[in-house]
């Protein structure tokens, strides 16, 4: 469905962006998606989860996250009086738990600041923590049908082909363009429909790799499409020539004991995997062997080296090489034993993917 149906243009103009409303609000009625479980029983609370799920994360994935999470945390009241290990146990595995972290302090804050109800003023939305601008439009278009313009990373791409913005959204000009964009082509009414329906677009057709350009509804006076770099818009954010994508290595030591308890750390909360429970790391096994010596007389003795583990982070690769020490239990303080296969079972407490996936082959390897 062109905007123009009986002619074209040969670029989307800014005064073109009112007509985004009506001609994506006809596509999703016919090709959007209607059935995703924040869909059903929609509520400012509901919407707020599964938006922070969403950020960077693709659907498939936050579906069977989103309906366990909502399972035990039902309310705002719920989520604010679980433990955060709770919270970070049902978010392993879906990454980025500074998100988990900060839907915890959020909800608090709710249940301190607001009386447990979400708020329904845009400021006060956006100054939770882990919500800014977009996503607080997103919440109160979605569950309340206001007009708010949102601007995540479908909507930036979406708006950057139809109107051939140059240069990467990360840099500030071009991010205040879009979000002018985005204002503009906010329609008055429908925008709980609109707002879903162009998150969908990007989300479904016009990807980042092999956008979809013959289904689009938009395609006819998309100024990407028509100049042929849609692969070229919107510029990736640029990197410092000659730079390689960096990658690091480290080594864990898993120390267990002769039931199959693990011995675990919480990471700070600053960092990567903050707040999580993980095997103590080194920057070398002599580091590792002396640490375990100095924690006790016990745990001396070489460990033995395990399969390393490649992890990707957004920014960088990690290499994990894995040390097991097979020792007898010494409590140590602020540390954990963890047994995935005790009597009463493992306990509730976040993790990230890769020491899950080592400490569940660990567990394999002694049944």
């Amino acid at each position: 469905m062109p905007l123009r149906p009986h002619h074209t243009i040969s670029a989307m103009k800014p005064a073109d962006a009112p007509r985004l409303g009506p001609a994506l609000v006809a596509w999703h009625s016919r090709s959007g998606r209607h059935d995703l479980p924040w869909q059903r029983d929609r509520s400012p609370y509901r919407v707020w989860i599964s938006e922070i799920m969403l950020q960077q994360t693709q659907v498939s994935t936050v579906i069977p996250y989103f309906e366990r999470f909502m399972s035990r945390f039902p309310d705002i009241a719920a989520l604010a009086m679980a433990p955060i290990d709770e919270v970070l146990h049902l978010w392993t595995g879906l990454g980025y738990y500074a998100r988990a972290r900060n839907l915890h302090r959020a909800a608090q804050q709710v249940r301190d600041l607001h009386g447990g109800a979400f708020p329904t003023r845009f400021e006060e939305v956006a100054s939770l923590p882990g919500i800014g601008r977009s996503t607080a439009g997103a919440i109160l278009a979605l569950s309340r049908g206001e007009r708010h313009p949102i601007l995540d990373g479908n909507v930036k791409r979406v708006l950057a082909r139809c109107f051939g913005i140059e240069g990467s959204p990360a840099e500030r000009a071009v991010e205040q363009r879009l979000w002018a964009l985005a204002e503009a082509a906010t329609p008055a009414e429908g925008v709980a429909t609109y707002t879903q329906a162009v998150m969908d677009l990007g989300a479904t057709l016009c990807t980042r790799r092999k956008p979809a350009c013959v289904l689009c509804p938009l395609s006819e006076d998309c100024s990407a499409r028509r100049s042929g770099r849609q692969h070229e818009i919107p510029a990736p954010k640029p990197r410092a020539r000659g730079t390689a994508r960096p990658s690091r290595r480290c080594w864990m030591l898993f120390v267990r004991d002769g039931e199959g308890a693990v011995f675990l750390e919480r990471r700070p909360e600053r960092g990567i995997w903050g707040g999580l429970w993980c095997a103590p790391e080194f920057a070398s096994p002599t580091a590792a062997v002396a640490w375990a010596q100095g924690q006790s007389a016990k745990w001396g003795g070489a460990p033995q080296a395990l399969v390393p583990v490649a992890h990707a982070f957004t920014h960088f690769d990690l290499e994990i090489l894995p040390l097991l020490l097979e020792t007898v239990r010494v409590e140590t303080p602020g540390g954990l034993w963890y047994n995935p296969r005790g009597p009463a079972g493992p306990a509730a407490i976040g993790l990230p993917a890769p020491v899950k996936a080592l400490l569940d082959g660990l567990t394999s390897s002694i049944l």
